[in-house]
C-alpha cells in the first residue's frame, strides 16, 4: 500500500537536527572502497534504499560489505580488477546515480552486466551515458527510446576519449572518469558549467591521480586505489527541506549540524541567501576532504528573484524546496535555464507546477523552468509522482498553509531520506506518515 505524509497547519522549525549522510558521496564510498586494495571503512553513510542498491550489486560482483549499522560500513575491496561477474541482473532501484556511474565501470570488465531499475528510473534518460561510451568502445545497449534497462556486453577494448559535455551533469562526468580507469590512453571529461566534484575528490583521497585544469578532469589507467577512512557528511540536499521550511516559518530558529558545504552544491545557499534569507554558516571545517559547516537558519521574509542561471547546477537537486520559498515570497520568482529538471525521478517542472496550483499558487510553465509567483498557499492535497525530493519539499509547505496538506505516492522517500517525518516532526512540522486512503 502506497505510503501518504499528511501536514497539518503552521508551526515554526526550531531546536538542533543532524541530516543523514550526504547520498552522492555515500554512492561514490562505496563504489572506491570495493575497487580499492584493502579495507575501507566508512561512517555516516546514509542508509537510504538507493545507496542500499548499490552496496547490494557489488556484493553481487563478489564485494565482501559488512553493514550497514548507524551509518557503519566496511568494505572488503577487491582492487580495480577484483570484480567477479554477477549472477543475474543488478538492480539499481530508483537511483539514476547508481546506474549511470556504474555503466561507466561496468563497461571496460570482462563480464556481461545488465542494469534494471523500477518503473520510475527505466523511464530516465542513459543515452547520455550510453554514446560516449560507446564512442570509447564499449558494446553497450538500452531498451528503445535509450530508456533502461542497461545491456553491457564483457570484454570490450575502451579507448581513452576527450569529451565535451553537452549539458552539465556529474553523473556523466563520473560515468566517462570510471570508463577511463580501464580504458587505453587518457580520459578527459569537460563540462560547460560546474558540478559536483566529489568522483574526482575521492577518487584523489583513494590515492587515485585526477588531473583537473578548470573545466577539465582526466584520469589514466595503469593506477591503483588504496583503502582509507572516510566520513560522510551531512547532505546538503536533505538539509534544503529544512533550510527552506525554517526560512519561511515565522518564529523558526534551526541549526543544523555537519553539513557538507562543498562549493560545487551550495546552490541552494546562494539562491536562499539572494532571496533574503538569514543563514549562517558556523564552525566550518573539513572532515574527510570535504568542507563542512553547521548551518543556523532563522526565519525571514523573502524577496521573489530570477534565479542566477549559473546556480541552476549547483542546485539541480534542490528546485523543489527553492519553488516552495518562491511560492512564500513576495513577488515574482522565475527559474530559466533548468531543462534537465523535466528528467529527474519526474518531470519536476511540470509535477512541482500542478502540486503549487493545487494549493492555489499562480505558476506559469516554462520548458526549461518555472514563474512562481509568490503569496498565499492553501491547503489541499497533492500527488508527488514517487519523487521522493517532491513530497518533502510540499511537507515545509504546511509550516504557512491555511490548511492541511496530504501528499501522495510517498514511498520513494525512503530513497534518500528514511527518516525524514521523524526528524521533521521533531523539530516542530506536525507531520505524519501514513498507509493511503
Amino acid at each position: 500500500m502506497s505510503k501518504q505524509l499528511s501536514v497539518s497547519a503552521g508551526g515554526s522549525l526550531t531546536g538542533e537536527i543532524t541530516v543523514p549522510g550526504d547520498k552522492s558521496i555515500s554512492h561514490r564510498s562505496v563504489i572506491f572502497g570495493a575497487l580499492a586494495d584493502g579495507v575501507t571503512r566508512i561512517s555516516g553513510l546514509l542508509e537510504g534504499m538507493d545507496v542500499l542498491a548499490t552496496i547490494a550489486a557489488f556484493r553481487a560482483m563478489g564485494v565482501e560489505i559488512e553493514g550497514p549499522e548507524n551509518g557503519q560500513l566496511t568494505v572488503h575491496g577487491v582492487g580495480i580488477d577484483g570484480l567477479q561477474a554477477p549472477a543475474g541482473d543488478l538492480d539499481m532501484g530508483n537511483s539514476g546515480t547508481a546506474m549511470r556511474l556504474l555503466a561507466g565501470l561496468l563497461a571496460g570488465q570482462a563480464f556481461d552486466a545488465r542494469l534494471i531499475g523500477d518503473e520510475s528510473l527505466s523511464r530516465r534518460p542513459m543515452r547520455r551515458v550510453v554514446e560516449p561510451l560507446t564512442t570509447m568502445g564499449a558494446d553497450i545497449s538500452t531498451a528503445e527510446g535509450g530508456t533502461p534497462p542497461i545491456a553491457i556486453r564483457g570484454g570490450a577494448s575502451l579507448k581513452g576519449i576527450a569529451y565535451d559535455m553537452p549539458m552539465a551533469s556529474a553523473q556523466v562526468k563520473s560515468c566517462l572518469l570510471l570508463a577511463g580507469l580501464n580504458a587505453e590512453g587518457r580520459t578527459c571529461v569537460t563540462e560547460p558549467a560546474p558540478t559536483r566534484n566529489h568522483t574526482e575528490q575521492m577518487l584523489q583521497g583513494f590515492g587515485y591521480p585526477v588531473q583537473v585544469d578548470g573545466a577539465t578532469a582526466c584520469v589514466e589507467p595503469g593506477h591503483r586505489l588504496s583503502a582509507t577512512e572516510l566520513v560522510v557528511p551531512g547532505d546538503i540536499s536533505s538539509s534544503a527541506f529544512f533550510l527552506v521550511g525554517a526560512t519561511i516559518a515565522p518564529g523558526s530558529r534551526l541549526l543544523i549540524r555537519n553539513v557538507g558545504i562543498n562549493p560545487t552544491r551550495i546552490g541552494i545557499l546562494n539562491v536562499l541567501k539572494a532571496m533574503g534569507a538569514d543563514i549562517q554558516l558556523q564552525d566550518q571545517r573539513t572532515v574527510g576532504g570535504e568542507p563542512v559547516a553547521d548551518l543556523l537558519v532563522q526565519s525571514a521574509s523573502l524577496t521573489g528573484i530570477h534565479i542566477d542561471e549559473a546556480d541552476v547546477p549547483l542546485a539541480i537537486d534542490e528546485f523543489p524546496a527553492i519553488f516552495i520559498a518562491a511560492a512564500a515570497a513576495q513577488g515574482d520568482t522565475l527559474l530559466t535555464g533548468a531543462e534537465e529538471l523535466r528528467v529527474k525521478e519526474s518531470d519536476r517542472i511540470a509535477v512541482m507546477a500542478a502540486g503549487l496550483a493545487a494549493l492555489g499558487v499562480e505558476v506559469e510553465e516554462r520548458p526549461d523552468g518555472m514563474l512562481v509567483k509568490g503569496g498565499r498557499i492553501r491547503g489541499g492535497r497533492v500527488d508527488s509522482h514517487g519523487d521522493h525530493r517532491i513530497a518533502m519539499s510540499f511537507a515545509m509547505a504546511g509550516l504557512i498553509s491555511d490548511g492541511p496538506i496530504l501528499i501522495d505516492d510517498c514511498d520513494n522517500v525512503a530513497t534518500s531520506f528514511p527518516t525524514f517525518a521523524q526528524l521533521a516532526a521533531s523539530c516542530g512540522l506536525g507531520v505524519s506518515e501514513q498507509d493511503a486512503s
